[in-house]
């Protein structure tokens, strides 16, 4: 079957908003820099967005995301206990193990402590403990993020370990992959991406003194940008400092990425000064309500021989503040017709927005109603009429 295409313009013609004759400007002295609104889909800045990097710490998204599948799925328990084997314990202690949750050999620890103890203080040793309860050994752990990231449509990712440690090539991504990564997180994880992304600081161990020992969450954007939450924090030789971070402000979520930067200073520079141009040199413009109808798509081989397409949620669309007014360039896509039966809510049509110079914008549309098979004579009239149409 071949995409459909269909052209509003009386759509785009009735429609006025703010028209983009150039993306509002930007520098950053990242070489590698990437953002995207996740409440329309627009990508509203990317530089060297493909090209490949080290992760270091940023990898330990991926370990954490795919834990939080796990335990939405009810493969994983956040009370399971893991064991610190001694041997992991020897490998992800001391000073040359870089960040650390502070394990002791033979502790048990909960799933639910280990992901604090990734995703707030960044402990190598947690996210190799995690791994292996997980999976049984770190290898067979890489492998399942390597099926998550094929899953999520990362193309140019490959995990060789739980925690981004630097092995001669074997992890690697780009930013627009570990947007991807990030937007799952939020998306299809949300209640355990906010029981453990935003906290500020994480208690475990003790010192020599006995005293516990307290480490405050590494993000960039705590504290510093509203609405901030999320997500990871970077930094080894080979790839500088980076950060995936994220916050939301009057229902928009951002999304952004910054790599290969010289220092932990100017990471927090650099990313406060990325997120802030986000919210306030754009904005949302409200496009369709929730359930509001747009067009209809044919359906083969159904009891109806069109199905309407709505919005699945309040869609808007990404503009610069405060500029002229002009026209936007709507349309519909699908691959059609679509075949029955379909779900009401299934995502089967695109609406995709085109705004000046930005790259287009894409939101989902879905079924208006339910749509079951057609019946026998149907179906034989159908054929029939295929045959000699």
């Amino acid at each position: 079957m071949k995409p459909k295409a269909l052209l509003f313009g009386f759509f785009a013609t009735a429609l006025t908003l703010p028209a983009i004759a150039a993306a509002p400007p930007f520098e950053t002295a990242a070489p590698v820099a990437f953002m995207k609104d996740l409440s329309s889909g627009a990508i509203l800045y990317a530089k060297n967005p493909d090209q490949r990097i080290p992760p270091a710490s940023m990898a330990k998204m991926m370990t954490t995301h795919l834990a939080f599948r796990l335990i939405s799925e009810g493969e994983l328990s956040l009370d399971k206990m893991c064991t610190v084997r001694p041997e992991t314990w020897r490998q992800w202690h001391g000073p040359q193990a870089g960040s650390t949750m502070f394990l002791s050999p033979g502790q048990e620890v909960s799933v639910r402590n280990l992901l604090h103890g990734i995703v707030t203080v960044s402990g190598n040793d947690a996210s190799v403990v995690l791994a292996e309860c997980i999976a049984g050994t770190e290898p067979a752990f890489a492998a399942r993020m390597n099926a998550e990231a094929k899953r999520l449509g990362m193309k140019n990712s490959n995990f060789g370990n739980s925690n981004g440690w630097p092995d001669e090539g074997v992890t690697y991504t780009t930013a627009r992959d570990l947007a991807i990564l990030a937007q799952a997180s939020v998306e299809e994880t949300p209640k355990l991406y906010k029981e453990f992304y935003d906290q500020a600081s994480f208690t475990w161990g003790e010192t020599m003194s006995g005293k516990p020992i307290t480490q405050p969450n590494r993000n960039p954007l705590l504290g510093k940008v509203a609405g901030a939450d999320g997500l990871k924090t970077g930094h080894t030789e080979a790839a500088g400092y980076g950060f995936t971070g994220s916050a939301v402000q009057n229902g928009r979520r951002l999304i952004m990425v910054v790599a290969g930067l010289d220092s932990s200073g100017q990471r927090i520079d650099e990313s406060t000064k990325f997120m802030n141009w986000g919210f306030r040199a754009w904005q949302a413009q409200p496009l369709l309500a929730k359930g509001e109808k747009i067009a209809e798509a044919k359906v083969q081989l159904g009891d109806k021989n069109v199905v309407g397409l709505v919005a699945p949620r309040d869609i808007a669309v990404t503009i610069p503040a405060a500029t002229p007014k002009s026209n936007i360039s709507v349309k519909v896509v699908y691959d059609g017709p679509v075949k029955a039966p379909i779900k009401a809510g299934q995502h089967i049509a695109n609406l995709v927005v085109t705004t000046g110079d930005t790259e287009p914008q894409t939101m989902p549309l879905v079924a208006a109603e339910e749509v079951g098979e057609a019946g026998f004579f149907d179906r034989i009239m159908a054929g029939f009429s295929h045959i000699i149409g």
